[in-house]
Order: structure tokens, then C-alpha cells, then sequence
């Protein structure tokens, strides 16, 4: 008698509900790409109009891929394949462990791949025979002895069955990924004026929170470089990490290519340059004596060392690609002082009685960083991994099968062989083809083709 299953073992075991599951999943994430999420509720009261705007609020849409229904649904297709692999999952076993040396003739001589061959050789010596020239084959090879003669069971890739269910859990452990970087990781930011330091971020959560990074991240130098037209072309920084007074990594940031360190990685999202601050590098040609300043314009810097007292006196524009051209009073004690003018981004030579000066000049920028702490990003990669190698497995390999039938017909032996394969069967006739072929060609056989 039959046992009768469990209907809600049954209902997470369909395979309707996964292809529901699927299709409501891609759905809601084509209307979440549509839509701009992380807005505010003007933003789309503005642009679908206030009922519109309250059915989103009501249903997290401006959140969606954190919203409790479309969690709910990625939990519902977990606990579907889930029970799906373990309803199915015996059964491929079984499939994969049987000796299949129970095969009768009439099955193997129905195959879609078969053959036939004479010997001139008793049953057992054409059996011996066999046994030596499929032992030396890179099949996997049992031999019983049946009632009409001898049954010999090969096959290949029997654990290509199991693509699908590491297609199934490739899935399961990218979900777990995201859980894990959902709960325990966080997407922050910080604007990083150049030669500042913080051990702190803001969480991009709306609250504005300070988060301790555990560390202290420095902001050597900001590059900014345009293109002729005076549009920006590419910024970049060079960001350094301390802790306990030690510089333990330095790397300068563009787009695309962030810094990584403690679990976190700091990527450059934008700048912002500092009204009224810039930096002043200035190096006498003679000593070789060099010093950076951060200067205020129309406020007397010094440099004590050197006898240096100078600034920025005036500034002129933007000219017609926005840059700025500003007018420098300098002087090293020596003679009249120097005025002279110069663009940002640019050095001019000072001439002073018995030396000669460079100056360099610069805007002083903030760099926008994007923080993001996900310790479940090591998962979600080893889970696509999981995931291409399933697929491949499940789509372009195959559990492939042979059986060859020794038996007596007359004063001659009879060597029956039929295949099948679970998948790509024109592929796998191609094979048996020249599975057959070789024992035609194998000369201690002497077979021939009935």
C-alpha cells in the first residue's frame, strides 16, 4: 500500500511553486530597477503622485530588496529547494549506486545505442578477453556472471546527477551571504578633507550615526584632472591606514578601484573642494629645503625656517573652464618682496637675490568615500562559484552508460552492447560509436559485426 505524503511536505516540494516563486522574484526586481530606491517620500510623491506614494510607503518599495515580503519570498524559494533536494535527492542516489548487472538482453537489445558482434571463442575466453581490454579503459567497469552467459556494466559520470542540487545550493548559500551582510555588515560614508584623519564613519542609514572603524584612515593627496573643455575628467586619492601610531597600508583610489582593509572597503564616490583653503608647496632650489602649508587667502603665512613670509593677496575668475587665477605676495627677507600671479595645479619659479624658490599651489579638496562592510560577500562568491559549476555540470555533462552481453549462440560467442545516456544523446551516440569502433579494432578480440 501506498504511504500517503504529507500535503504540506508536498505543496514546498512543487515544482510550480518554485516557477511561481521565480517569476514574482524577477518581477518585483525589474520594478525595483525601474523604480529609484533609498529616495525620500517627496521624491515620489513628486514624480507618481501622493497615492501612488503612499502604496509604495505601505509596501517598502523604496526598499525593496529589504522589504518583508519580498524577504518572505526568497525564504518561501529557500524552503523550496530545499525540500525539493531532499525529496529527490534519495532517488538519485540510488541511481548513481546501482550495479544495473540485473539488465537482461531483451532491455540492452531495445537500446537506442546498440551493437553486436561475433567471436569465435568460447563464452568464458571471450569474456577473459574483454575484461582485459575494458580494465585498461577509463570506465568504470562490473562484471557478474548471468544465467545465459556474462553481463559486463560501464558507465562514466554518475556524479554529474548532482549539478542540479549544487545548483540548489549554490542558491542557499548566496542567500545565506546576503543575510549575513544584511545583518552584520553596513554601507556608510565620509568626506575626508586632504591632510585630515578619522577613525569614524557615517552610516548611510539616514540617522547619521558614527561608527567606529577600528582604525585611522588618512588623506594624503586629492587629484583632480580635467579634460580641455574643463569638465572633470578623474579624481583620485591617496589614502593611508594607521593604528597605533603605524602606517600599515597606502594605496591611491580611483573609481572602480577602492581600498581594502579590516573587512571594509572604501570606495571613491565624489569630492568637494574647500572654500577658501589651499595648499602651498614651496622648495628653496639652493638648500633643497622643502614644506607644505595649508593657506587662508589674505591671511600672512610663515616659514620660519627659511625666513619666508608670503600670500594669497587676490584671487581673479573663473575663466572659461572655471579655474581661478591668484595673485601671491612673497618674500624671504631679502630685497622687495615678489607679486606675481598663477593658476592652481601650477608651479612658478621665484626669483630671490642669491636663491630661487618653487611654489606650488593647489585647491584643498574633501574626499567623498563609500564605505561598505560585508562579511558575507566571501559567501555570495563562493556560492556564484558553486552556481557556474553546477550549471555546467547539470547542462553539458552526463551520466553515460554501456552493458555488454557475452553469451552463446551456436559454436560462436555473442557480445551484445547497448547504452544509454540521461542527457545529450547526440553526443553520447557519437561516443558509443567509437566505444564500438575500438572493439572491432582491438585485435586479441577478433570481433566482427554481426
Amino acid at each position: 500500500m501506498k504511504k500517503e505524503k504529507n500535503a504540506l511536505w508536498e505543496f514546498f516540494a512543487s515544482v510550480k511553486l518554485a516557477l511561481f516563486v521565480l517569476i514574482v522574484l524577477a518581477i518585483t526586481s525589474i520594478i525595483g530597477t525601474i523604480i529609484p530606491q533609498g529616495e525620500s517620500y517627496g521624491f515620489y510623491v513628486g514624480k507618481y503622485g501622493p497615492t501612488t506614494a503612499q502604496v509604495f510607503k505601505l509596501l517598502n518599495v523604496p526598499d525593496m530588496y529589504n522589504a518583508w515580503w519580498f524577504l518572505s519570498f526568497l525564504v518561501l524559494l529557500s524552503i523550496n529547494l530545499t525540500v525539493c533536494s531532499i525529496e529527490r535527492l534519495p532517488n538519485v542516489l540510488r541511481l548513481m549506486g546501482k550495479e544495473n548487472l540485473k539488465t537482461d538482453s531483451l532491455r540492452i537489445s531495445r537500446m537506442r545505442s546498440r551493437a553486436a558482434f561475433f567471436a569465435a571463442s568460447s563464452v568464458e575466453e571471450s569474456a577473459g578477453k574483454l575484461k582485459e581490454a575494458l580494465g585498461s579503459s577509463r570506465w568504470k567497469m562490473m562484471q557478474s556472471d548471468v544465467e545465459d552467459g556474462v553481463l559486463f556494466f560501464l558507465q562514466k559520470g554518475a556524479w554529474t546527477r548532482l549539478g542540479v542540487f549544487t545548483v540548489h545550493f549554490s542558491i542557499l548559500v548566496i542567500f545565506a551571504g546576503a543575510i549575513i551582510g544584511s545583518l552584520f555588515g553596513y554601507k556608510a560614508s565620509i568626506m575626508l578633507p586632504e591632510g585630515a584623519r578619522t577613525d569614524f564613519v557615517y552610516l548611510s542609514d539616514g540617522s547619521g550615526t558614527k561608527m567606529p572603524l577600528g582604525f585611522t584612515l588618512r588623506c594624503d593627496r586629492f587629484d583632480l584632472s580635467y579634460y580641455d573643455t574643463g569638465a572633470p575628467k578623474e579624481y583620485r586619492s591617496r589614502l593611508v591606514v594607521e593604528k597605533d601610531g603605524k602606517e600599515l597600508l597606502a594605496k591611491e583610489v580611483i573609481v572602480n578601484d577602492p581600498l581594502q582593509y579590516g573587512g571594509l572597503t572604501f570606495y571613491q564616490a565624489s569630492y568637494q573642494g574647500l572654500e577658501n583653503q589651499y595648499f602651498a608647496d614651496i622648495e628653496n632650489r639652493s638648500t633643497k629645503a622643502r614644506q607644505k602649508f595649508l593657506v587662508t587667502p589674505r591671511k600672512e603665512s610663515k616659514w620660519p625656517d627659511q625666513g619666508v613670509t608670503f600670500g594669497i593677496v587676490g584671487r581673479m575668475g573663473p575663466d572659461w573652464q572655471g579655474k581661478y587665477r591668484h595673485k601671491i605676495w612673497f618674500s624671504d627677507g631679502q630685497g622687495a618682496p615678489s607679486q606675481f600671479q598663477m593658476e592652481e595645479n601650477a608651479t612658478v619659479v621665484v626669483q630671490r637675490p642669491g636663491t630661487e624658490y618653487t611654489f606650488f599651489l593647489k585647491q584643498r579638496f574633501a574626499t567623498g568615500l563609500q564605505v561598505a562592510k560585508d562579511p558575507g560577500v566571501w559567501w555570495v562568491y563562493i556560492g556564484c562559484t558553486l552556481m557556474l559549476l553546477g550549471l555546467y555540470v547539470a547542462f553539458f555533462t552526463s551520466h553515460r552508460r554501456i552493458w555488454l552481453h557475452v553469451s552463446r549462440e551456436g559454436s560462436r560467442s555473442r557480445v551484445l552492447v547497448g547504452g544509454l545516456s540521461n542527457k545529450d544523446k547526440l553526443g553520447f551516440e557519437n561516443e558509443f560509436s567509437r566505444f564500438s569502433e575500438s572493439l572491432t579494432e582491438n585485435g586479441r578480440l577478433n570481433l566482427t559485426k554481426e
